[in-house]
């Protein structure tokens, strides 16, 4: 009683404030402050976030990335750019006629304008390309996931199945198929995607050897979960990073194949537009190749820049996804 009684009502204030700040764990403004602080939302990093803000730093990926967009809308709006129909013969007169403006690449043999060809044929090697590895993702991934996960004499069958079909040059094995099922865009696909897969397949099991090891693995074995649900629900999404690498890169191979079964004639068949194609019908003069070079450059530069555009994209997403690239 005899404290209380010397405390003066100003001491008694200063008290309950110094109590009320060790309640509130620190002085007064500075609590409001650090649970602010806390409540705050903090920004998680994103594999997808990173890996895009890493791509677009890379100089080479984001030429890439340009040129396949670029490539892509010239092929949407393919009859909306092209002044000319794929066949549409410009003037017989004309003949081989050299670039001008009127004509900015020329015309060819036939006289048809060498320009909308170019355009209506990167519809031909883009859709080649995007399908074909459509069909190869359909077939290598769950094959390479079934010999990944499973392994054992499973994996080993498969496997030894894949080497056989490796051990043959792709472009061979295409050239097969398309003269026994004869030439056309669609015996053009399945060619390319029934053939093409052992790639993917030898990647993904390669993959899923590695992820069968890892504890959420094993702990989803021993919850009962059936091997279907661990691959789709587990172990697929954590292989899609060199799945989407291998795919970029698949596609210009794709464009090749396709470029070089047409230009020798088994491919893409006349009056459709195709790049390959007209390298071809150019090979064919090639005593007026140095007269004409136009009907050979522009389709050549066609193939080239769309296989250097997916090139620098598959490799500028190669680093970006990389989680041991991250800055």
């Amino acid at each position: 009683m005899a404290e209380r009684e010397l405390e003066s009502p100003s001491e008694r204030e200063a008290l309950s404030t110094a109590q009320t700040e060790l309640a509130l764990g620190g002085p007064a403004g500075a609590t409001g402050t650090l649970a602010d602080a806390e409540a705050a939302p903090r920004k998680q990093a994103s594999l997808w976030g990173d890996a895009w803000h890493r791509l677009v730093k890379n100089r080479l990926a984001l030429i890439g990335l340009i040129v396949v967009i670029t490539f892509v809308l010239v092929a949407l709006f393919a009859p909306w750019i092209a002044p000319y129909k794929e066949n549409e013969v410009v003037d017989p007169r004309l003949v081989n006629h050299s670039p001008s403006w009127t004509w900015p690449f020329g015309l060819d043999r036939n006289g048809r304008d060498v320009f909308s060809r170019v355009v209506y044929g990167a519809r031909v090697s883009l859709l080649v390309g995007v399908v074909s590895q459509l069909i190869v993702l359909a077939i290598g991934i769950p094959i390479g996931a079934i010999a990944g996960y499973y392994s054992g004499s499973i994996d080993n069958f498969i496997m030894r199945a894949v080497d056989v079909v490796y051990a043959i040059p792709q472009v061979l094995l295409v050239l097969l198929f398309v003269n026994w099922r004869g030439p056309g865009l669609t015996n053009i696909f399945l060619a390319i995607g029934l053939i093409g897969w052992v790639t993917i397949s030898r990647l993904v099991r390669g993959q899923f050897l590695t992820l069968r090891e890892q504890e959420y693995v094993k702990a989803s074995k021993v919850a009962g979960a059936s091997g279907a649900y661990i691959i789709g629900r587990h172990m697929l999404p954590n292989s899609l990073t060199p799945i989407i690498v291998a795919l970029t890169f698949g596609i210009p191979t794709a464009i090749f194949t396709e470029a070089a079964i047409s230009f020798i004639g088994v491919g893409i068949r006349p009056p459709q537009a195709s790049w390959g194609q007209m390298v071809g019908e150019a090979a064919q003069q090639i005593s007026r190749i140095q007269t004409y070079p136009h009907l050979l450059l522009f389709p050549v530069i066609a193939i080239g820049l769309t296989m250097l555009g997916f090139t620098f994209l598959g490799d500028g997403l190669r680093d970006a996804l990389d989680p041991k690239g991250n800055d």
